[in-house]
Formats: C-alpha cells, structure tokens, sequence
C-alpha cells in the first residue's frame, strides 16, 4: 500500500466531520479504550489509569487515525491504516477499524463514518482495497460491514473466538 497523505482536510458528510485527532479528543479516546460496552468483541477494555498514563497528552496523530465529530463533541474514531502482522492475514492491505461512544450507537453514525473515509480513501489511492475483520457474534459489526460492500474473505480463530475477514475493492472515483 502506498502511503496515505497526511493529514487530509476534514471530510463533512450531512452529520458528521471527520478530522485528524486533537487534543479536545482526548476525554473522548480514553472513554472509547476504557468502556466495558466499547470493547466487548476486542479483547474488553483497557484500565483506565494505564490509557491515562499512555496518552498524557492529544490522542495519536498518527495517519489513517480519524476523530469523529458530531455537533462539536467527539463520539468516535475511525481507523484505516495498515498494521504489518495485525492477525497475521492484512499483508499489505489497509484495514478499517471504529470506535463509537455507546451514546452514538444506533443512529448510522458509524456507517456514515466508515463510508466517507472509504469514499476519501478511493480519491487519494484509487484501486487499493480495505478489509476489515470482526468477531462473527459482533453481530452489529458484522452488518455495518455488509451496508459498506464488504465481501467474506475468511473465517478463523483468533484471540479465543471466532473472527470474520471481509474484503472492500472499490470502485474507480468519479468526480
């Protein structure tokens, strides 16, 4: 995958800004890595002192890391970077990732999301596909990779449960 030019303007979708993470995000991010809720199919959460002392600052700034923002308060983020060795079956593919607030389930936001970055993501390296990967009794996730054009890869055994892998190719971007 060729790199991801950084950081991109904030991409608007009807509800939604997506931007590179500041440090207003911070309360936001730690929410997101410390909630029992959030991280139910990842592996369950982070205590919150060890992600207080591991981000005594702004949040990542890192490429492919977006803050969603809806009317000014953050209520997730939207990952799509690659992470060489990540389940050991990304290659080099980009891979999407999301946290929402429990408070923004529900409501579209994350296929709103998820969608306007892979719409982003076709402008800047056109071709390139995405996967994600999800435990299957992620049920909610599972649909929203569906609703993207997620297509089964694989399924198989990882961190003690069953994953799903689901490939994206896009379409060329028209403008």
């Amino acid at each position: 995958m060729r790199p991801l030019p950084w950081p991109p303007a904030p991409i608007r979708t009807e509800r939604l800004v997506l931007r590179e993470p500041e440090a207003r995000d911070r309360a936001a991010f730690v929410e997101l890595l410390a909630s029992t809720e959030v991280n139910t199919y990842l592996g369950g959460p982070k205590p919150r002192d060890e992600i207080e002392r591991e981000m005594p600052g702004a949040p990542s700034r890192s490429p492919g890391v977006f803050a969603v923002d809806r009317d000014g308060e953050t209520i997730g983020q939207v990952l799509l970077r690659k992470e060489a060795g990540r389940l050991g079956r990304v290659g080099e593919q980009a891979e999407l990732g999301y946290l929402f607030l429990p408070q923004a389930w529900g409501r579209g936001y994350a296929t709103e999301a998820c969608a306007a970055v892979l719409d982003w993501f076709t402008g800047v390296l056109p071709g390139e596909p995405v996967v994600l990967a999800t435990q299957t009794a992620n049920l909610p996730s599972m649909r929203l990779a569906a609703k993207l054009g997620f297509t089964e890869v694989e399924r198989f055994e990882a961190f003690g449960a069953d994953q799903w892998l689901g490939r994206w190719s896009p379409e060329p971007h028209r403008d």
